[in-house]
């Protein structure tokens, strides 16, 4: 049994990640902004943290991480504020990894999306861009500081049913930008958990025809 806490714990991915990750055995804490979100995150089988994360300093955030095996991050903004877009989705996003780091946490899984590289191809004039800029900048950072990072890149979620399969773009494929359901999202979290070889891997996937514990193991 690993020790989990989920950044992003109320989030919509966050909350069918949890029993799953329950279900597999592991003890979840989740961390959430408002007490009122308390009772859902419980419902899940997980502990709810409160904890305000674009305003946690980071020994407030190693604290909440002590005794973890692994984090994950799968917060964001919502969008629509281009200020707290960048707060949470780049800044808390690393403050987060030094408080890993500093917790001695040895493993890093982080939710971000399948367009975060420098070439995303949106206009500066969308406001999507901001986003866009926030996670490549996230991503960079886990990729230079977190120990033992797996960065999931899902493309537009859907409110789907899961199919429990995914399509992998590995390097070099054809693969598009497509659709996934947050269900598939959240199981991808659950497997890369249990999956310490998908460390140093950054994994963009759509929902697909190969199930998910298949489609990692052909990524060794």
């Amino acid at each position: 049994m690993a020790k989990i806490v989920i950044v992003g714990g109320h989030g919509k991915v966050s909350l069918l990640a949890e029993p799953l990750l329950v279900g597999n055995g592991h003890e979840v804490d989740a961390i959430i902004r408002k007490q009122e979100q308390s009772q859902e995150i419980t419902d899940t089988g997980a502990h709810p943290v409160v904890l305000d994360i674009e305003n946690a300093s980071i020994d407030e955030l190693a604290g909440a991480f002590e005794g973890a095996d692994v984090v994950v991050w799968s917060a964001g903004a919502g969008g629509g504020d281009v200020s707290r877009t960048y707060a949470v989705d780049r800044d808390a996003a690393a403050h987060t990894v030094e408080a890993a780091n500093k917790a001695g946490v040895d493993r890093f899984v982080t939710v971000s999306w399948f367009g975060a590289q420098a070439d995303h191809g949106i206009d500066p004039e969308n406001d999507f861009w901001h986003y866009a800029e926030a996670k490549y900048s996230a991503d960079r950072y886990v990729q230079a500081k977190a120990k033992n990072w797996t960065i999931l890149g899902p493309s537009t979620l859907t409110e789907d049913d899961g199919t429990g399969a995914v399509e992998i773009a590995l390097p070099d494929s054809n693969v598009e930008h497509g659709e996934v359901a947050r269900a598939d999202v959240a199981a991808m979290i659950a497997a890369v958990v249990e999956k310490p070889e998908t460390a140093g891997k950054y994994i963009n996937f759509n929902g697909g025809g190969t199930p998910i514990d298949q489609a990692l193991d052909a990524l060794k």
